[in-house]
């Protein structure tokens, strides 16, 4: 954890374009209430294939209009070099200046990847056309790439991200704090000294946490899952755990030397609110 001490402490929130005007109305409610947190910036996500492009686009925009500092989601997988050159532009000319450049998911019924196969390729093509105009994130697994076929390939894919420009790395969520001090230990075993800021994800509905982890490769501890399901339909139980939880686990990354925290907040100011609260932050 040693090349992790030496960066000062970031912290962020993740929010998603919303779907319909009433999302829309709570969404700008919802970042209202965590701006007065003091985030160092919002990221905003972007759907497989760009499928959100257009909504991700205005919320980007609007939030960037209100005086928020933002970093827009760019997936590259079934897109082009042309989509991805005029959504930058666009995002140039607003004052945008961080991206989180992500592989994507392919699109349901596309064949093809298009012509970016992988992450690297993205941040690669980013500092080729805009130079160093734009702060890159990208994405880092400490529990493994759910399609990674082995841990050595997923870390030199990782190696890759960061030897193609990337300036810094968020994490997939996790609930077992050793994943990421052992991911950071093999970063370092190669050198790689970049922030590697871990992603949070609050407990809220145990079937969503399921669903969600299922899907994207994150691990809930057996006794976490036990416990959760004990637990039947009882929300506030859920939560009342969750938020125990997660903060411990919070406190004993940043007393370790994490350079910060990203909140996946689901859209929603509450949970992560109150963890904020819990670690004095």
């Amino acid at each position: 954890m040693e090349s992790q001490k030496k960066f000062s402490p970031t912290f962020s929130f993740e929010l998603f374009p919303p779907q319909s005007e009433q999302g829309l109305e709570k969404l700008r409610l919802v970042r209202k209430q965590l701006a007065q947190l003091n985030p160092k910036f919002f990221s905003v996500t972007f759907g497989a294939g760009g499928s959100t492009r257009e909504r991700t686009l205005e919320t980007v925009l609007e939030m960037q209009s209100e005086g928020y500092v933002v970093a827009p989601h760019i997936s590259c997988i079934g897109s082009t070099k042309r989509k991805i050159s005029a959504i930058l532009k666009k995002y140039q000319a607003a004052g945008v200046r961080h991206l989180v450049a992500l592989r994507g998911d392919m699109p349901s019924g596309m064949a093809q990847a298009g012509e970016f196969r992988y992450a690297n390729e993205l941040v690669a093509y980013i500092r080729q056309v805009f130079g160093n105009t734009f702060h890159v994130e990208v994405a880092a697994y400490p529990e493994y790439h759910p399609q990674a076929r082995s841990d050595k390939m997923d870390l030199e894919n990782f190696k890759r991200k960061i030897e193609a420009g990337a300036d810094s790395a968020i994490t997939q969520y996790f609930y077992n704090a050793d994943a990421y001090f052992y991911f950071v230990d093999a970063c370092e075993s190669i050198g790689l000294s970049i922030p590697i800021v871990p992603g949070i994800m609050p407990i809220n509905k145990f079937s969503q946490l399921v669903r969600f982890s299922d899907a994207c490769g994150a691990e809930i501890p057996r006794w976490v899952r036990k416990k959760l399901e004990g637990y039947g339909d009882d929300t506030a139980s859920i939560q009342a755990f969750g938020l125990d939880l997660v903060t411990s686990m919070c406190e004993r990354l940043l007393k370790e030397g994490a350079p910060g925290l990203h909140f996946y907040t689901m859209n929603s100011a509450d949970l992560t609110s109150k963890i904020w609260k819990r670690l004095g932050l």
